[in-house]
C-alpha cells in the first residue's frame, strides 16, 4: 500500500510541473522533478496511457484533455450552487416547501444545496446526503442521461426498496423515466421516506446536458393533487432560470 502511495505522490509531482509549464520535454521533467530516469519514464508512460499526459510530434508533453473535462465538471459543480441559491430561496419563499439542488456523483445522487422550509413539520435532508439515482427527486437526473448511459445503469443496478413507494421493477422504472423526459419533470411519492412527496425538474448546461436537478420536497399531506400543477410550473421555471444562467438555450 505504501509503495502505491509513493507512486501516486510521484505522479502528482510530475503533473504539477505543468502548472507553470505548458509543455515539457522528458529531460526537462527529469530536471524539474529530480526523479530517476527509469522511474520517471515508467510513470510518464502510465500517465500517457491514461490520457493524463499527451505527447506531440516534437516529443513535448502537455496535460491531456481529460483535465479540461474534469476542470469543467468541477467548475460547474462549484458555480451551480452560487447561481442556483438565490433562485432556490425565491422558490422556497414562494411555495413554502424545502428546495433541494441535486447532482450526479458516479452511480449516486448527492444533495449539494438546500433551502429549508419554515414549516414546523418538515422533511429532513442534509447537504451531502446521497441517494440512488432511481428513487425520489434524484430520478430526474437519470431520466435525462444519454440513453445508452441510462440503460447501462439500469442493467447493473439493484433496485432496493427504501420506502413504501420505491420502484423495484425495472420495466416500471423505464416507463417512469420516459414519462419524466417527455414531461420535463417528475413527481415521486414515498420513494426515499414514507409519506413524503417531491416535484423535480432538470437543470441543463449550454450543451443541453443534464448537470443537476432541482426539487421541492416535503410532507405528502401538503402536496395535494390540486396543488401539483402550481408546484410543477414553479419548479420547472426555476430549473429553466438556472439552466439559462449556465448557458442553456431553448431550441
Amino acid at each position: 500500500m505504501q509503495a502505491h502511495n509513493k507512486t501516486v505522490v510521484k505522479s502528482m509531482q510530475i503533473l504539477t510541473l505543468f502548472l507553470n509549464h505548458p509543455k515539457l520535454s522528458f529531460n526537462e521533467m527529469m530536471e524539474y522533478s529530480n526523479l530517476p530516469k527509469t522511474s520517471l519514464h515508467r510513470m510518464v508512460v502510465s500517465l500517457e496511457e491514461m490520457a493524463f499526459l499527451t505527447k506531440d510530434d516534437d516529443g513535448y508533453y502537455s496535460l491531456g484533455l481529460i483535465f479540461l473535462q474534469l476542470g469543467q465538471l468541477v467548475s460547474e459543480r462549484l458555480d451551480i450552487r452560487k447561481i442556483a441559491y438565490p433562485i432556490m430561496k425565491e422558490l422556497r419563499d414562494d411555495v413554502e416547501e424545502a428546495v433541494n439542488l441535486i447532482i450526479r456523483d458516479a452511480d449516486e445522487a448527492m444533495y449539494i444545496e438546500k433551502v429549508d422550509t419554515k414549516q414546523p413539520v418538515r422533511l429532513y435532508t442534509s447537504i451531502g446526503r446521497r441517494s440512488p439515482l432511481y428513487a425520489g427527486d434524484s430520478r430526474i437526473i437519470l431520466a435525462y442521461l444519454p440513453e445508452e448511459e441510462r440503460e447501462a445503469y439500469i442493467e447493473k443496478v439493484e433496485l432496493k426498496s427504501m420506502a413504501i413507494g420505491t420502484i423495484n421493477d425495472k420495466t416500471i422504472l423505464r416507463q417512469a423515466l420516459d414519462e419524466a423526459k417527455k414531461n420535463g419533470y417528475t413527481i415521486t411519492s414515498s420513494e426515499l421516506e414514507n409519506y413524503t412527496k417531491s416535484v423535480s425538474a432538470p437543470i441543463l448546461n449550454g450543451d443541453n446536458q443534464i448537470v443537476a436537478g432541482i426539487s421541492v420536497a416535503g410532507i405528502e399531506a401538503r402536496f395535494k393533487e390540486d396543488r401539483l400543477p402550481e408546484l410543477i410550473e414553479k419548479v420547472t421555471n426555476a430549473a429553466k432560470q438556472i439552466s439559462w444562467k449556465l448557458g442553456f438555450k431553448t431550441s
